[in-house]
């Protein structure tokens, strides 16, 4: 299982992302209604890509996301994204944390940031809820499942974000952009079942396609739940929300079947019915259920897909390690992941081959 204690809780600032507070808090009184200080700064824990900070004040607090300070790659910790489509969201009561403000002047902390409540909850680091009585361990499963439905039946001209993305051919453009990154990573270096899949997943996307906005990081660690009840308070964690198809953000979600428990909380080998946990099929009975959809015959391909594209993210987590840009503290054995998941993901391909 993912350890807590590397991912949860708040440390002191980090050295190398340390950020003049005295220049935030002028910000704050400025930007966010209601500020007052004094400002007391420390960071999560956890985020392998933008660092997080929490922001205490006597009366409130807030949870701050930047870009990482050094060399970045192009189009990466988009924060101006994730406060974008936060606050769409919000306006239709999806659950998101309220935003305060979003800030593109690199002279007040030396990146782009934005400034969000801080909500209380309980986050679960796998997706068994082993910290949970067994007799509701399914409802709240069945809660993360239902609340990603509900994500991808709002429609995005609805909610004034119709230009977040494009229309369609999104599963092309990502394992495009994704292999693109894995393939110009030199200091990451190169592996056998990722050039394999760099390969095939192109010359085998299957012909349907639908756009919705989806949220390109669901699972159990981004999402805070209630503290005592089976129900999802905010989904956190937007960095690469756009709009794409469903079908391809919900087998993110359901990848956790075929992971193991120290790879994104999976429960891939656990007796589910000793865990009171529904298998696959049942969850994704209940999704398809939600959306009016009939099944889905291309589940194995989007999970290996989602399973490539995991494997890239963790490429580039070992990639920024290199460059000395790493957001976690934790980031080095998530990065060397990545070799794990790509020989999953060809696992998946080869299922599919023989069927």
């Amino acid at each position: 299982m993912i350890d807590a204690e590397n991912f949860g809780g708040t440390i002191p600032v980090r050295e190398q992302h340390r950020i003049d507070e005295s220049a935030l808090t002028r910000w704050m009184q400025e930007n966010v209604s209601g500020f007052q200080g004094p400002l007391v700064v420390d960071q999560f824990k956890g985020g392998q890509s933008n660092p997080t900070y929490r922001l205490r004040t006597p009366l409130h607090s807030y949870v701050l996301r930047r870009k990482p300070p050094g060399l970045l790659l192009k189009g990466a910790h988009a924060v101006e994204r994730e406060a974008r489509v936060m606050a769409a969201l919000g306006t239709v009561d999806f659950r998101v944390p309220k935003i305060h403000g979003l800030c593109l002047d690199e002279s007040v902390i030396g990146s782009w940031f934005f400034v969000m409540d801080m909500v209380e909850g309980r986050i679960f680091w796998d997706a068994s809820f082993t910290d949970v009585p067994r007799a509701q361990r399914a409802d709240y499963l069945d809660a993360m499942n239902s609340t990603l439905a509900t994500l991808h039946s709002i429609s995005p001209e609805s909610i004034g974000i119709a230009d977040f993305g494009r229309s369609g051919g999104y599963v092309s453009r990502q394992i495009a952009r994704w292999s693109q990154q894995y393939l110009q990573d030199e200091l990451a270096g190169r592996y056998l079942a990722m050039d394999k899949l760099v390969e095939w997943l192109p010359a085998h996307i299957p012909t349907d396609d639908e756009t919705a906005i989806i949220h390109g990081d669901f699972r159990v660690d981004n999402m805070i739940f209630h503290p005592t009840e089976p129900r999802v308070l905010v989904v956190l964690d937007w960095e690469l929300s756009t709009l794409g198809h469903p079908l391809a953000d919900f087998a993110y979600n359901a990848m956790m079947y075929r992971m193991p428990p120290d790879i994104l909380g999976g429960i891939r080998g656990l007796d589910l019915s000793a865990q009171g946990l529904p298998d696959e099929a049942a969850y994704v009975a209940a999704y398809c259920f939600r959306t009016g959809r009939v099944g889905m015959q291309d589940l194995d391909f989007y999970i290996a897909f989602n399973m490539f594209r995991f494997a890239a993210i963790l490429h580039g987590i070992r990639g920024r390690v290199k460059r000395g840009t790493a957001t976690s503290a934790d980031a080095q054995s998530m990065g060397d992941r990545y070799m794990r998941v790509a020989d999953l993901a060809w696992e998946q391909i080869e299922l599919i081959k023989v069927r």
